[in-house]
């Protein structure tokens, strides 16, 4: 069963990457307060986040911003070198906080991991975007295939 509206984020223990160097934090303490914009990708690098998914949270960083969101994430099944470095190819800056789930815990503590294991995969996270407030899901678009239709960030500047 996944995640809903009303439910609050699960305390997970996730990496990122301050300084270049790859730390250790808690998805309570970096998605827990405030008005937070959580979006999943399944991978990155990947066609579909790399050129649409991801840069639509860059690009609407502001109008974002300008509808109270606080925080940026996104968050992927990858380790924490990998969206550090992916973040650095898609001039990220501090408009987006990359998070690496490397182990999917994340991901299946939200009930919202994919198995991509016929692709050579494993187990990956679900294209979605929630938004958060002081912990609490206000708002969940899971994307129903595998296009980018309800998950970017205009769809969620839709709904705030």
């Amino acid at each position: 069963m996944s995640i809903a509206v009303g439910d609050r984020i699960p305390d997970i223990p996730v990496m990122t990457t301050v300084g270049g160097n790859p730390t250790h934090v808690r998805t309570a303490d970096v998605l827990g307060t405030g008005k937070v914009v959580l979006f999943a990708v399944p991978g990155a690098f990947t066609p579909t986040c790399s050129d649409y998914h991801l840069p639509s949270f860059v690009i609407r960083h502001d109008d974002l911003a300008a509808k109270g969101v606080e925080t940026v994430a996104c968050i992927s099944v990858n380790d924490p070198f990998v969206m550090s470095a992916w973040g650095d190819s898609q001039n990220v800056g501090d408009s987006v906080l990359m998070l690496a789930d490397g182990n999917g815990e994340f991901a299946a503590a939200v009930g919202l991991e994919m198995d991509g294991s016929g692709l050579g995969l494993g187990t990956r996270s679900r294209r979605y975007a929630m938004v958060i407030e002081d912990g609490v899901v206000t708002a969940l678009q899971v994307e129903p295939g595998g296009g980018l239709t309800v998950s970017a960030a205009d769809a969620i500047l839709e709904i705030l």
